[in-house]
């Protein structure tokens, strides 16, 4: 490839990569897309979409379990196949694969199959050498997980890592109290393996709501996963074909098949040239952006996990399409708003949440009221499950604005989305309460709390 010019050059093909370029493209810009792995990025290959497969087959050995015990004939304990879970998993995700190469085709985007480094505020050269001379450029490198530093770390595996297990491990340690580690406990213990979890704090989930993490703490018992707070990895040693671990005060041990760290992320910019451009880099590596997504040099923007403002997809995919908006849409004012972004742990069930937790919001308000609904869902009653339900509205002011939802419950991730638009175009709980609710649901109970 020659020397060629492009309106926007963008540097990775992942979810805000490919939303930059196709919304560029969209606006008659001339795109160019380097992206020398698969495209998707974190989210289609070792993210979310794998994520939510394995998850949809949890919730069905447990929903199989719940069957028998409503008269079903169907095993107490069902097994899955694993490797054809994987294939159908897989052959999903290379469908979109294949979905997104197309529309690159049908828009115009040039994808280069090569590793992009930006060499100033208009260039970025091709890892064959090739510059791209371009007006803009977009950074959407994503971001990838840490691996702790001690002795042994590298026995362990990191969070990517889970996708490439081929059968079920029959005991696993999973190293972290955040989404991934729950996620990753959750899906491993419905489909048969012993997980135990090692938690460096006294809680999970510490950004989500303190109620709601220490119900599912609960839940995550009753399903079989062991916690321990307070407990660091002091080393891993490989015994056989198990892993030893040794924990915090060097005499107490635990022997696993596999550990898993899930310890954070960190986003990608090492060797992209940025700061010999002018790029600043804040402490964790990510770029420094403004309200608008532009970094310290004008032509150069970044957008999702590698700017490390809110990192999930559809934040980086709602920003990148702000932005094109405002550069080649004349949007001059476009930009996200990062206020009110509602997330899901895919836990079992899962937590959903909007807004403040109750203990932010008594940081910003004088007054703050609360309110919750505590049930088993109907499915769980039946099937004399155990699992509870919290559901829990924050309100603040006279006017009792509402100000924070938080799910934690069957189809809490399909209920939030909703209320999500309820909570940002600024719902009342005068409203909430003047909703008729749909019975019998869960979603009801939104409405009905008090």
């Amino acid at each position: 490839m020659s020397a060629r010019d492009f309106d926007v050059v963008v540097i990775g093909g992942g979810s805000g990569g490919l939303a930059a370029a196709f919304r560029a493209a969209s606006y008659g810009a001339r795109v160019a897309m380097l992206e020398p792995g698969d495209l998707g990025g974190t989210c289609v290959n070792v993210g979310c979409v794998p994520k939510k497969a394995m998850w949809l087959a949890a919730e069905l050995a447990e929903r199989i379990t719940l069957a028998s015990r409503l008269g079903f004939d169907v095993p107490q304990r069902p097994r899955v196949d694993w490797p054809e879970l994987v294939r159908q998993r897989q052959q999903y995700i290379a469908n979109i694969h294949v979905s997104y190469q197309r529309r690159l085709d049908e828009t115009g985007v040039t994808r280069v199959h090569q590793r992009g480094r930006v060499i100033d505020a208009h260039t970025v050269e091709c890892a064959d050498g090739t510059r791209l001379r371009t007006q803009h450029i977009v950074i959407a490198t994503g971001a990838q997980p840490v691996r702790p530093r001690f002795p042994g770390a590298e026995l362990g595996g990191v969070s990517d890592d889970f996708f490439a297990l081929r059968r079920c491990p029959s005991r696993v340690g999973i190293v972290g109290g955040g989404y991934i580690a729950v996620e990753l406990a959750g899906v491993l213990r419905a489909l048969g393996a012993e997980v135990v979890m090692l938690v460096r704090g006294q809680r999970l989930l510490e950004r989500f709501d303190a109620e709601l993490a220490d119900q599912l703490i609960e839940n995550l018992r009753l399903q079989g996963v062991e916690l321990h707070f307070g407990c660091q990895i002091q080393r891993l040693e490989q015994d056989g074909g198990q892993i030893r671990a040794t924990l915090d005060n060097g005499t107490e041990q635990a022997v696993f098949e596999q550990v898993i760290f899930a310890t954070g992320r960190a986003p990608n910019t090492r060797d992209l040239g940025l700061e010999q451009a002018g790029v600043v880099l804040g402490e964790k590596g990510q770029v420094v952006v403004d309200a608008f997504q532009t970094s310290a040099v004008p032509s150069i923007h970044a957008v999702g996990d590698v700017a490390g403002h809110v990192t999930l997809t559809p934040v980086a995919v709602a920003a990148a399409r702000r932005l094109m908006d405002r550069l080649f849409g004349g949007q001059p004012q476009a930009r996200l708003d990062y206020d009110n972004v509602p997330s899901v742990v895919f836990s079992h069930p899962p937590l959903g949440s909007v807004g403040l937790s109750e203990e932010e919001a008594r940081k910003r308000f004088d007054r703050v009221s609360t309110y919750h609904s505590r049930f088993r869902p109907m499915l769980q009653a039946l099937g004399e499950g155990e699992l509870r339900t919290v559901f829990k509205m924050v309100c603040a002011g006279e006017e009792e604005k509402v100000v924070g939802i938080h799910l934690l419950g069957e189809s809490a991730d399909e209920i939030l989305q909703g209320f999500a638009v309820a909570l940002k175009a600024g719902i009342t709980r005068a409203q909430m309460n003047d909703t008729v609710a749909i019975h019998p649901t869960s979603a009801e109970e939104v409405v009905l709390m008090r």
